[in-house]
């Protein structure tokens, strides 16, 4: 199975990481984490109370999420579209209000059930080949000890929480949205908590994933050391950054 698992806590490095490791391989990107920001979207957009659990899971199962490569003509640095039934809430799914329910909503068993069974497919039919693709890249909190425990190469990027949350300010500026270092920082502590003390599938660093602190490391240094890691596993030869 060509395969590799990226877990790690919010603004660690994840998506951007792995979307750039999937360039460099020819693999799918898959970010496990919008699908469950697209159901808090919708939460928020039908006035639902996010600790309903009958009420949020029974709209993840009846909720039509699509995860597209971009549209060529877009030049916004989406690395995917997200559409909720005809809607696109590729950055809609990234703001604050959706930062703050997120967690419980990804608590939610049923929630949780629904979507894995989704993402486990589309890791193994990518992994496989049995998509026509070379292999997958898929980032989340579970990857590795849930979705994809076979995964021949698993990783849990870390960071420290103060460092996270200014990632994660400065990503919210350079969209022109306005933000508030403090309410991120706050924000951010309870979602590790929740994320890390959930009853179901639970954030932890699968037994066998290589651990890497990214704190004064470039996306650059983080993805050549993923890289090293996928040909000695994986026996893939990745392109040249400029190709």
């Amino acid at each position: 199975m060509n395969a590799i698992a990226i877990d790690g806590p919010a603004a660690s490095g994840k998506s951007t990481v792995g979307y750039r490791v999937g360039r460099r391989l020819g693999f799918v990107f898959f970010d496990t984490g919008v699908m469950y920001r697209a159901v808090a979207w919708a939460v928020l957009e039908q006035g639902i109370n996010s600790a309903d659990d009958e009420a949020v899971g029974r709209l993840a199962e009846q909720l039509r999420i699509e995860v597209d490569a971009p549209a060529s003509d877009l030049s916004d640095g989406r690395q995917a579209t997200i559409l909720v039934g005809q809607a696109d809430v590729t950055w809609e799914i990234r703001s604050t209000r959706v930062d703050s329910i997120v967690s419980v909503v990804a608590a939610n068993a049923r929630v949780r059930r629904e979507l894995t069974r989704k993402q486990r497919g589309v890791g193994l039919a990518y992994g496989s080949g049995a998509a026509g693709k070379a292999g997958v890249v898929m980032v989340g909190r579970d990857v590795g000890t849930v979705l994809l425990p076979e995964a021949p190469l698993k990783i849990y990027l870390q960071a420290p929480l103060e460092e996270r949350a200014r990632r994660r300010l400065r990503e919210l500026v350079e969209r022109g949205r306005e933000a508030d270092f403090n309410k991120i920082l706050e924000d951010m502590r309870v979602r590790d908590r929740t994320d890390s003390h959930r009853a179901v599938a639970p954030l932890r660093p699968a037994e066998d994933a290589v651990q890497i602190q990214t704190l004064g490391l470039t996306v650059e240094e983080v993805v050549e050391q993923i890289l090293a890691l996928t040909t000695a596993r994986l026996g893939v030869t990745p392109s040249s950054p400029d190709e």
